[in-house]
């Protein structure tokens, strides 16, 4: 909280706090952050939806099976993508009823969240279907194990190059924001990969 309190007072960015936690939501909330990165989608913690109503918060609802420690026990599904759809709409359909403006919520289909590396690509390659949900969808896939794993890289850091084109396929997927660790070098090839699309749509 000290430092969310330090942050607001010198940077102009809005400030988003990682937690499914209401209680930690409202004070960060209340320390200066704008944002709410629920990771659970309002499901370990009746309470969030009504800090985020009551505070004005954005709202990022993301999918996850399970809790953070369990995540990664299960990952098999059936229909990945129409069960992390139907997972998200339950989460906004929470949040609009526990007050909280349509306008201020943004999704997360949970990329590296319970799923496995083949799961976690399909859905990277299959994120425009979650912008039929008509709001702003959130990928984050830097760095992730899952990249590690398909091209051979151990080290998280020495995946650049992956988390690259990562960030070029979310945005070509329709992706309206990305979360990263490399922000000079993913602003540069999403910028190229923007260009590209509005010259596209253009004809």
């Amino acid at each position: 909280i000290p430092l969310i309190e330090k942050l607001a007072g010198e940077v102009k960015v809005p400030i988003s706090i990682d937690t499914y936690k209401s209680g930690v939501a409202k004070r960060a909330m209340e320390a200066g952050a704008s944002i709410i990165n629920d990771v659970s989608g309002l499901g370990l913690d009746e309470n969030m939806g009504a800090v985020a109503a009551a505070t004005g918060a954005g709202l990022i609802v993301m999918h996850m099976r399970g809790t953070p420690r369990s995540m990664q026990s299960d990952t098999a599904y059936e229909d990945l993508v129409g069960e992390v759809y139907s997972l998200l709409a339950s989460s906004v359909q929470k949040a609009v009823e526990a007050g909280v403006e349509r306008g201020r919520i943004i999704i997360d289909p949970g990329i590296g969240f319970g799923k496995s590396a083949e799961g976690n690509l399909a859905l990277l390659g299959r994120l425009s279907e979650f912008c039929s949900m008509g709001l702003p969808v959130l990928a984050g896939a830097s760095r992730k194990s899952f990249i590690g794993k398909t091209l051979g890289i151990e080290n998280p850091k020495d995946r650049l190059e992956g988390s690259l084109a990562a960030a070029v396929i979310a945005v070509m997927e329709g992706a309206s924001v990305i979360r990263v660790h490399d922000v000079r070098e993913t602003r540069r090839a999403v910028d190229l990969a923007f260009a590209a699309k509005q010259a596209s749509l253009r004809g």
